[in-house]
């Protein structure tokens, strides 16, 4: 073997190496893109701060937002948006609604609707106290599950679809409740 060959094939292992080094950085720059794109649309983490969705969520929890807010439900736990900051409350009403809470039992439209996930006592409330007959179109009225100790739409009023960051559908701390959320 002469040193040209010798030399040739030192190049040759040297590119290889260097092509398998480049293969590893795009995998790797592949995976934060996406978990970017993850965060940013589809689902990101959140921290509890407060106990005014006590029982169900505590001060600490860890919960997974989903991003996509373009079907939300009576009862779902969502994250919204008010004045810079971010609050966790449940959807009690949906648009075309009247909501009216008497002896802390929930009217939606004059039905009687159940709510298995509390256990304080509520105030009387009716939505024309918040000067509407109805929640309009894009509209939620959201509650608190610790509803003595809840800022949320009794007090600041409806919130908007477009104030909506996520929906929390699962909990992922503390380890001990980890799961779907109620």
């Amino acid at each position: 073997m002469n040193e040209r060959e010798i030399k040739s094939g030192y190049d040759i292992e040297k590119r290889n190496a260097a092509l398998e080094n480049l293969k590893e950085a795009v995998v790797f720059l592949l995976i934060v893109i996406m978990i970017i794109l993850i965060r940013m649309y589809i689902m990101t983490p959140a921290v509890i701060n407060g106990d005014s969705m006590e029982p169900t969520l505590h001060d600490g929890d860890i919960v997974f937002l989903y991003r996509n807010v373009n079907e939300i439900n009576r009862f779902d736990i969502i994250v919204h948006s008010y004045q810079n900051d971010s609050l966790v409350k449940r959807v009690i009403g949906l648009p075309g609604e009247f909501i009216e809470y008497e002896s802390n039992r929930l009217y939606v439209s004059q039905e009687y609707i159940p709510e298995n996930f509390i256990n304080a006592d509520m105030d009387d409330f009716i939505l024309t106290e918040l000067s509407y007959n109805q929640i309009p179109e894009n509209y939620y009225f959201v509650l608190g599950d610790n509803r003595n100790f809840s800022k949320d739409s009794r007090s600041i009023g409806l919130i908007h679809i477009d104030d909506i960051v996520g929906r929390s559908v699962f909990r992922i701390y503390p380890f001990a409740k980890f799961g779907i959320l109620e």
